[in-house]
């Protein structure tokens, strides 16, 4: 199960051949993030587990497993504030249980992540799936 903006970056990781060319888009996709405020950038938003800095923000609407889930994120380096982005459009607007039932190693899998990150990123990308999972289980569960 994926988004559909999910879908349009895998459509273009298969238009691109060359890891480079995915690398830069990647990096492209965190520049359109909108900035977090500096307010935001603090422990209880801070992922764990990452070599970077960052900063997951969730924004529920709702409550239980019906509500909606999303979150604003941040990281400190642009490879990583990319990947913030492919998970925003792998996760963004998602009910809170279906955001339990994405399977995002295999979603990643696709676009051949884990074939070009380092150890350290891919850990990375762990931490914050894992935060994610996290506030939609705890969103669910409300």
């Amino acid at each position: 199960m994926a988004t559909e903006s999910f879908e349009e970056i895998a459509e273009t990781f298969e238009f691109l051949d060359d890891w480079e060319d995915r690398y830069r888009h990647v990096i492209e996709l965190g520049k359109a993030l909108p900035p977090l405020e500096d307010a935001f950038r603090v422990p209880a938003t801070k992922v764990d587990g990452c070599a970077s800095q960052v900063w997951i923000l969730p924004q529920i609407d709702g409550s239980g497993p019906q509500a909606r889930f999303d979150f604003r994120g941040e990281s400190d380096a642009m490879i990583v504030r990319g990947l913030i982005a492919v998970l925003h459009a792998l996760y963004g607007g998602l009910r809170a249980d279906e955001v339990l039932r994405v399977d995002a190693a295999a979603e990643l899998a696709r676009l051949g992540l884990n074939d070009h990150l380092s150890a350290q990123r891919s850990n990375g990308v762990r931490a914050m799936v894992e935060r994610i999972r996290k506030l939609a289980g705890e969103t669910a569960a409300a």
